[in-house]
């Protein structure tokens, strides 16, 4: 009946004020400025965990946006760079223009990791919504010849197996994760299990191709395969990370640290906080459910 009622709260959260909605995705969110997320990553260092630090915005539809969203990156760049912390960054393309033009986002991309290498730092492209899959994967292609940059690729997706074999052609770091857009069943898998499996199958294949794999997962399914996979082909621990999202799991983030795994937490910040937030809600009923009552002024649910 639970699981009923935290469903029925997800569909109900565009009624739900946004203040509301802010305070309890806050867990999810480091805050609005540059500064909010620096702290969020102090923190998170002094645990003994990485981050890579992601401005919030995706599919924007005007080019001065995508010049905005680049220059934000570069100053989240140096910024990282003067304090030391264990971070990188994460764009999504379609920040940055890959919507309008994918000359446009290769430019913007180009000036990122041209900043980052000056600062002997990574950068990732993020993988959004199947239709820019193929585009992604290209522009990453692209950006490899010069810069140290990784891709992401999502094991619900059928083409996913075939995509990590053209990355490890030129020994792509790779972040493995089960994805979260709602995609057909022409394109996607559906099952649970089987995306378990297809996620497996892809932390197996790009750490036998002698790549670097993220593993960004916060199913224990998924981390046991993993870590089978880890011990069956000896796989040092400078081969490898787990990733997980902010304020999401920290029991397990605290046991994959304590077992001396690497681990990074995906730190995202800005102005445009509200569909992260919602579409993190979603993916996690029973927090949503969290913020009405909140509205009701009821005690939070006890387990």
């Amino acid at each position: 009946m639970s699981a009923l009622i935290d469903r029925l709260v997800v569909a109900t959260l565009p009624l739900v004020p946004k203040p509301i909605v802010k305070a309890v995705a806050s867990r999810y969110v480091a805050g609005d400025t540059l500064e909010a997320a620096l702290d969020k990553m102090r923190v998170l260092a002094a645990e003994g965990a990485m981050g890579t630090m992601d401005v919030l915005g995706e599919s924007v539809t005007h080019r001065d946006q995508t010049v905005a969203t680049r220059d934000q990156y570069l100053r989240t760049i140096d910024a990282i760079a003067a304090s030391g912390l264990p971070a990188n960054v994460s764009v999504k393309p379609t920040a940055v223009g890959l919507a309008i033009d994918p000359a446009l986002a290769l430019e913007n991309c180009t000036e990122i990791c041209s900043r980052a290498q000056s600062h002997g730092m990574f950068v990732r492209l993020d993988m959004e919504d199947s239709p820019y899959t193929e585009a992604t994967v290209k522009l990453v292609l692209a950006l490899k010849d010069r810069f140290e940059v990784g891709a992401v690729l999502q094991a619900y997706l059928k083409r996913s197996l075939s995509d990590i074999g053209r990355l490890l052609e030129k020994k792509v770091n790779v972040r493995i994760c089960k994805g979260i857009y709602v995609e057909p069943r022409t394109i996607a898998w559906k099952d649970r299990q089987t995306i378990i499996r297809n996620f497996g199958a892809l932390v197996d294949k790009q750490l036998a191709g002698g790549a670097y794999a993220a593993i960004a997962t916060h199913d224990e399914a998924c981390v046991q395969l993993a870590l089978a996979t880890i011990d069956r082909l000896g796989i040092p621990k400078d081969r490898y990370e787990f990733q997980m999202l902010l304020g999401v799991d920290p029991v397990l983030r605290k046991s994959l640290l304590d077992a001396g795994h690497r681990l990074r937490v995906y730190v995202p910040y800005g102005k445009d906080w509200y569909a992260y937030s919602t579409r993190r809600l979603k993916e996690n009923p029973s927090m949503a459910s969290t913020i009405l009552r909140s509205v009701l002024g009821m005690a939070p649910a006890t387990s």
